[in-house]
This record gives structure tokens, C-alpha cells and sequence, in this order.
């Protein structure tokens, strides 16, 4: 598994690094690897040295006499330099691990425009769009008005899965799946590849998307050593993991759709009610492959979050944009946007996307590469942007669709995947 950062740029440029990790609040120590680092390229000139040493003294005894072979003491210098080079090998090994693990715990460099933060309450908003719903009457929260109309079953989801278990019912898996299928026909049409692919991966791509090792606590793992994944980020950027890529075939475009699981570590008793924190969820995600080349990675940054509001434009919800701080952003993002829905009942946003670059953090190591019209071998950059989850999305959706009489209004671009404009009947 390659590295975030070639260790020649981390030698030149430590103050950056220590910067990055500062900006991103990250506790990372550049000298500790730094300090490694000297061990271990002292370690692999002394290794040099014994194995030179070996060799000329292996070929001296070689050619001595049978009497001088026999004869006691000789075979005693080429001992020595095999115990000496075994010892050197083992420290080597020992250094190198931790070598490793620093090196993958390094953080990328945020983007100038990223601003200071603390926590993503200091993220800063760019713009909304739409008008929240003022109903003449009061209005319910989503898990009630699903419940009403028999499209959720919370009880007997707790039953089956515990706190964050839910079972989606009738009209509340019809509203999902049209939710599904109407952006997979919108994304599409924007050039993307629809992808299905595995939740369950092996260790290798959540290294390579930094969700390992940090974030292990976050992850189901099986007894095999493999993960249940978040995002379907993680598949879709395993899917070309060393591979050399034909520079021609940028950018790729992949809608990917996966279930996803997400333990709720360190936050027990948090968002357990209603759908939108659940541990069990559906993603459609946006990622992209491109050239290395800054200029590329903002345009389709933008471009990316754009196509994700004008999905949610499209199915009429209010929304906000903002870019996070650099204490929000993850160990590989550069820079990052949130889209959060309005929730009516909640009368606040909440996140429901979240769009992102990571210039080469994830194709190094990953082995993602191509050559360019030089030769010169280069690694892609990357780009992640959900499209859509469920159920999270069902619950600004039946809020900010909901009437008088109880019933949910089907908005227009789902209604001919639904099949009828409103769920539920007229009830008093």
C-alpha cells in the first residue's frame, strides 16, 4: 500500500505537514516520522554494508584449502557479519512497520481556501436555495406521519436490529425505490457509469481511502478480516486499484449505489429516533477519476456538488451549501462542501451530502496511475460526492411534503415513479 505523500516532499516540506495537521486539528507528530525515517535509511545503509561484507567474505572462504577450511577459527568473521546482518534485518523490520503506520496517518494538504475552524459548527455557508414550508398547521415529524400511513415500523425494526433498527413498509419502500430510480435516470444522464458494488471489502481499499487505520472504530468487521463499508466510495475507488489507466479514458464517471453500515461509535443515544441516523442505510454515490491536475480537480469538485443540488431542486427541497472548515475535513480531503436539508419539524439543516477532492492522497496509495502525453507516470486524481441516501432523505422529504389531513404529496418528478401524487388517504 503506497503512501499519501512521497516521503521526499514530507522531508522538504515538514512545516507544511505540521500546518496541514494543525489546520485540520489532527494530532500527527512530523518529527516522530521524520526520526524513523533517519533510522530507517541508516538501517538500510548498514544492511548494505554487512551484505557487501558477507559477500567478500563468503567468497574468501570459498577459496580457501580444505586443510585451511578445517582448521579452527575460520568460518568465525562470517558468522559474525550473518548474526550482525540479522539483527540490523529485524530492527529494520520493527522500524519500517512504524514507519508505515505513520505514513498512512499523514494528512493531506487543505485546500488556501478552506477556512479555520474548530468543529463544523464554524463551516461556512456559500448559499441556499428554496423556501421553507410554512404550514397552517402544526406539523408532525416524520416518524409519526410514516407510522400513520404504515410506511415504517420502528417498533418491530428495534425488534429486529436494535435501537437504530427501522422496517420500511407499502409506500415507504415504493417512495425509496422511486427515490433510486429517479436518480439513477438524473445522474446518469450527466455521463456517469452506473455501478453496483460489493459492502462487503477487503482491507486493502479502505487503506487506500484512509477510512483505515483511523477509522476502525466506525466499521463492522468480519471474521475474516473484511469490512462492512460506509460509502460506496470505498468499492468504487478499489475498482481500479493497481491499475494502469489509459489518460484517454479521463474523466471517469461512476454512480455507484451500495448499502452501507456505519457503527454509532461514541455517539450511543444520539439521533436514535426516526431515519435520520440509522446504521443501516442506501447510497448513490458520485465518484471520479481525472487527470493530475489541480485546476481539473476544482472544476469537478464544483461541478459535482452542483449536480447534487440540482437533484435536490428537482424534487423541490430546501437546502444549504457550505464548505467545510478545516477541522471538518477528513485525513485525505482537500476541500470539502456539506449540502443539508431544511428539516421542518426540526426547524434546523442537517447534512445529507457531503462533496469532496483528494488530489492523488487516495490513487497513491492505491496504485491508481497513467502516463501523460510526456510519458511521465502520474497518479489520477479523485473526487467522492454522495447523490443521494436513504432512508436519511425520506425524512425532510415527507416532512416538507406532508398536509393537513395527514397525507404526503408526492413530489412531481416522482410522481411517475410512484405512480399516484399523494400517499395516504384523507385522514381525520
Amino acid at each position: 500500500m503506497g503512501a499519501m505523500l512521497d516521503i521526499k516532499f514530507i522531508r522538504e516540506n515538514a512545516g507544511v505537514i505540521k500546518e496541514a495537521a494543525r489546520k485540520k486539528r489532527i494530532r500527527f507528530d512530523v518529527g516522530e516520522l521524520l526520526e524513523l525515517d533517519m533510522q530507517r535509511l541508516a538501517l538500510l545503509d548498514e544492511i548494505e554494508q554487512l551484505r557487501a561484507e558477507q559477500y567478500r567474505a563468503h567468497g574468501e572462504t570459498r577459496t580457501t584449502s580444505v586443510i585451511a577450511e578445517s582448521s579452527e577459527g575460520v568460518g568465525t568473521p562470517l558468522k559474525g557479519v550473518k548474526e550482525r546482518l540479522q539483527a540490523a534485518e529485524e530492527e529494520h523490520k520493527k522500524i519500517m512497520h512504524a514507519w508505515q503506520v505513520l505514513m498512512l496517518s499523514v494528512p493531506n494538504l487543505p485546500d488556501f481556501s478552506v477556512p479555520e475552524g474548530e468543529s463544523d459548527a464554524d463551516n461556512q455557508e456559500t448559499h441556499a436555495w428554496g423556501e421553507r414550508p410554512q404550514f397552517p398547521f402544526t406539523p408532525k415529524d416524520h416518524a409519526q406521519l410514516m407510522a400513520t400511513l404504515d410506511m415504517l415500523d420502528s417498533e418491530r425494526g428495534v425488534k429486529l436490529a436494535g435501537p437504530r433498527g427501522h422496517v420500511l413498509k407499502g409506500d415507504g419502500v415504493r417512495l425509496s425505490l422511486a427515490l433510486w430510480q429517479c436518480a439513477l435516470d438524473f445522474f446518469a444522464a450527466k455521463g456517469f457509469t452506473p455501478l453496483l458494488v460489493p459492502s462487503l471489502v477487503r482491507r486493502e481499499p479502505f487503506l487506500g481511502t484512509g477510512f483505515l487505520p483511523q477509522g476502525e472504530e466506525n466499521l463492522y468487521v468480519t471474521q475474516d478480516g473484511e469490512f462492512l463499508s460506509g460509502t460506496a466510495e470505498v468499492a468504487t475507488m478499489g475498482y481500479h486499484m493497481n491499475e494502469m489507466l489509459d489518460p484517454h479514458v479521463f474523466p471517469l464517471k461512476y454512480l455507484s449505489f451500495s448499502p452501507c453500515f456505519r457503527r454509532a461509535a461514541g455517539s450511543h443515544g444520539q439521533d436514535v429516533h426516526g431515519l435520520f441516523c440509522t446504521q443501516e442505510f442506501y447510497e448513490i454515490q458520485q465518484v471520479m477519476l481525472c487527470e493530475a491536475n489541480h485546476e481539473s480537480s476544482v472544476k469537478f469538485h464544483e461541478w459535482l456538488t452542483r449536480n447534487t443540488e440540482e437533484f435536490l431542486e428537482l424534487l423541490g427541497l430546501p437546502y444549504r451549501t457550505v464548505v467545510a472548515c478545516g477541522a471538518d475535513l477528513g485525513l485525505g480531503q482537500v476541500k470539502k462542501y456539506k449540502i443539508e436539508l431544511w428539516v421542518p419539524f426540526e426547524q434546523r439543516y442537517r447534512e445529507m451530502s457531503s462533496t469532496s477532492y483528494f488530489h492523488d492522497f487516495e490513487t497513491r496509495r492505491l496504485h491508481i496511475r497513467y502516463r501523460d502525453v510526456g510519458g511521465k507516470l502520474r497518479y489520477a486524481h479523485s473526487l467522492s460526492s454522495t447523490a443521494m441516501s436513504t432512508p436519511r432523505l425520506l425524512v425532510s422529504l415527507v416532512e416538507h411534503y406532508q398536509q393537513v389531513d395527514g397525507a404526503i404529496r408526492v413530489p412531481e418528478a416522482l410522481v411517475k415513479y410512484v405512480g399516484t401524487e399523494v400517499l395516504g388517504c384523507s385522514l381525520t
